[in-house]
């Protein structure tokens, strides 16, 4: 094949980052109670020049490279349990088990974990990150998966506590049937 019609892909850190991480155009108005904004999200003025100014983004959505791979690939520690739970589901989606494991509570964490194929990730929503105090906090969300041609949808709500060494780990989840 001749090397001028060769494609390369994209370097993972130039695409954007399967958590869904997004740019927020506004902050919210004064007095108005929003949820904490995800950890995948940037804050950016609501001037369209200064939109098209931002760094580290693509239609909206944040690079791979500016969001999740600081924790997977840089080691930096997540900062609550929502932007850890966001960077592991972008772990399964890049079947990255060194991490997972690294980010499971051990008396939890299942030996066989990554030794069978996974499903085709395709998207994730976050519904509610509840912090319970210093050390627990809740997170529910919504992931929606292909396994065999068909789609599925997995809602959990998880567990995670923060160790004495400051990082927060994945302890179990409930799912639900809803």
């Amino acid at each position: 094949m001749n090397a001028r019609h060769t494609k390369t892909a994209p370097h993972p850190a130039a695409l954007p980052c399967p958590c869904g991480g997004y740019v927020v155009t506004a902050a919210p108005a004064p007095g108005e109670q929003h949820a904490v904004p995800s950890p995948g999200t940037v804050r950016l003025p609501a001037s369209p020049a200064a939109r098209s100014q931002a760094p580290g983004k693509t239609q909206g959505r944040i690079l791979y490279g500016n969001c999740c791979a600081r924790l997977i690939e840089s080691g930096e520690i997540p900062v609550n349990a929502e932007q850890l739970m966001r960077s592991r589901y972008t772990a399964y989606v890049l079947e990255r088990f060194d991490y997972l494991r690294e980010t499971w509570d051990p008396a939890t964490c299942p030996a066989d974990l990554g030794s069978e194929p996974g499903p085709q990730w395709l998207g994730l929503d976050v519904r509610r990150h509840e912090p319970l105090d210093d050390r627990h906090a809740l997170v529910e969300f919504v992931a929606r998966y292909k396994v065999g041609g068909r789609a599925h949808r997995l809602q959990e709500l998880s567990r995670f506590v923060r160790g004495e060494d400051g990082r927060w780990r994945y302890v179990d989840g409930q799912i639900s049937d809803r």
